[in-house]
């Protein structure tokens, strides 16, 4: 094989393999916005951190080798007003470091490693958003958590790197909260989720607003006991145009009917066959191969 026939051949396995991510992408986009496909959508929290560092470039990277649907990160600022992946305002835990991330530069921050899930440092640094971004784009939906606080400086890097169209937004804010905020042009930039407590009186109210003025793309429900009569109305939910999105991280977020139950308990009726019968079709996991493991078998992901 000569050298041009050997590149052409590698320039046409590099071209193929990003078709397919790309359409990938167009499939998953394509589901989010049908509430009443038969799919359910896997979020992953701070990406694939049982093996990799939480919001790590690593951790982004496995996400998408699973085929998960969109990967949660978690954004900071830094003393020098860059954005960096981290989800405390601390460097303690996740980081060779010590201190307040909005006490130092970028340029600090580069200098050091991030830990394991079990606080073993490892070789990775701490990814900016921008980096992040770039590895993401075409491949997988994002949602940047506290994206609403730093709306602007998030809003100025998706479209310099041309990822507006596959990132979630979400806030706890009423309708009528977000208006006044941001104005009307916000919910069009991004795609824009709401996010609900059910154990709260006016979680009717709210999903009511949202629905006739928005019909966001989704909701993200939470709830920490499961009186709530909405936890009945998923369905009806979904007929109205939204997706129903519930966290399985941990108890206080889904009544009790959480990953580690369904995983280190093997209790999936009270976990995830729980979740599913009530209608919901995304979800937010902290055991991502396990779940789409199960859902596949269920012939309820790709």
């Amino acid at each position: 094989m000569t050298k041009s026939t050997l590149a052409f051949a590698l320039f046409y396995f590099i071209a193929v393999f990003a078709s397919a991510q790309s359409n990938q992408l167009q499939e998953i986009t394509k589901s989010l916005y049908n509430p009443a496909g038969k799919e359910v959508l896997v979020v992953v929290h701070r990406g694939d951190w049982r093996n990799a560092p939480e919001n790590s470039i690593k951790a982004i990277e496995n996400t998408i080798k699973l085929g998960a649907d969109m990967v949660e990160i978690d954004i900071q600022k830094t003393k020098d007003d860059q954005l960096i992946l981290m989800h405390d305002k601390t460097l303690n835990r996740t980081t060779t470091g010590k201190g307040n991330v909005a006490d130092f530069t970028l340029e600090d921050i580069k200098k050091l490693y991030l830990k394991s899930g079990i606080g073993i440092e490892t070789h990775h640094k701490i990814p900016t958003l921008e980096e992040a971004m770039l590895v993401t784009k075409g491949k997988i939906l994002v949602n940047i958590d506290k994206g609403y606080n730093h709306f602007d400086e998030v809003y100025k890097i998706l479209e310099r790197t041309g990822t507006l169209k596959q990132t979630v937004v979400k806030s706890g804010s009423d309708y009528s909260k977000i208006i006044s905020e941001k104005g009307e042009a916000f919910l069009k930039q991004v795609i824009f989720m709401p996010v609900v407590n059910l154990d709260k009186p006016v979680a009717t109210a709210v999903i009511k607003e949202y629905t006739q003025k928005l019909k966001p793309v989704a909701f993200e429900l939470v709830f920490n006991s499961d009186t709530s009569k909405i936890i009945n109305q998923f369905n009806e939910i979904k007929k109205n145009g939204s997706r129903v999105w519930v966290n399985t991280l941990w108890p206080s977020l889904n009544a009790g009917h959480h990953d580690d139950l369904a995983v280190d308990e093997g209790n999936l009726k009270d976990s995830w066959d729980w979740i599913i019968a009530k209608g919901v079709n995304i979800i937010q996991t902290d055991r991502p191969a396990e779940l789409l493991n199960y859902l596949r078998k269920k012939k309820l992901h790709r």
